[in-house]
């Protein structure tokens, strides 16, 4: 019974020594991949969103959004390539992503200051506000502090 799992893994280590090929995965957007959501027109990527962002497309697009997007399409095009662009800043926390924008760095108002945040091609469909937290998470104090230290006198 010894021999048999003993060859299996003899076969398996030999395997590993050739080298793997890694395979990315193609990203898609409700199954249709990122070249065909580029050369899709507003109305047609609209009907992808969920409700809430079809509903802000459909009530039209205001100047703000269509002034960032040409800001970032500038940012982009200036660039070399393989560098990254540089950040726009903006306030607009409520404006969703779409897949012209991938690639592109954000600076995004979180009330205090910008954060850079990356647009990735998963965050399709999202809001920027969701990447720029408005506020510091809280870091309570360790277990059995109860009653020691909690008064620190002004030197």
């Amino acid at each position: 019974c010894w021999p048999a799992p003993l060859s299996r893994t003899r076969r398996a280590m030999a395997d590993d020594d050739q080298p793997k090929k890694r395979t990315f995965r193609k990203f898609s957007y409700r199954g249709i991949d990122l070249d065909k959501l580029l050369d899709m027109s507003n109305q047609d990527l609209m009907e992808l969103f969920r409700a809430r962002q079809r509903r802000k497309f459909s009530r039209g697009i205001k100047r703000a959004p269509i002034t960032l997007l040409k800001k970032l399409r500038k940012s982009k095009r200036e660039t070399s390539y393989g560098e990254k662009p540089e950040a726009v800043k903006t306030h607009l926390r409520n404006m969703v992503i779409v897949p012209e924008m991938i690639g592109s760095v954000v600076g995004v108002y979180n009330g205090k200051q910008f954060i850079n945040v990356e647009i990735k091609p998963d965050m399709i469909g999202h809001y920027l506000a969701e990447f720029s937290i408005t506020y510091k998470p809280i870091k309570h104090g360790r277990a059995g502090m109860a009653g020691k230290g909690a008064f620190i006198p002004l030197k």
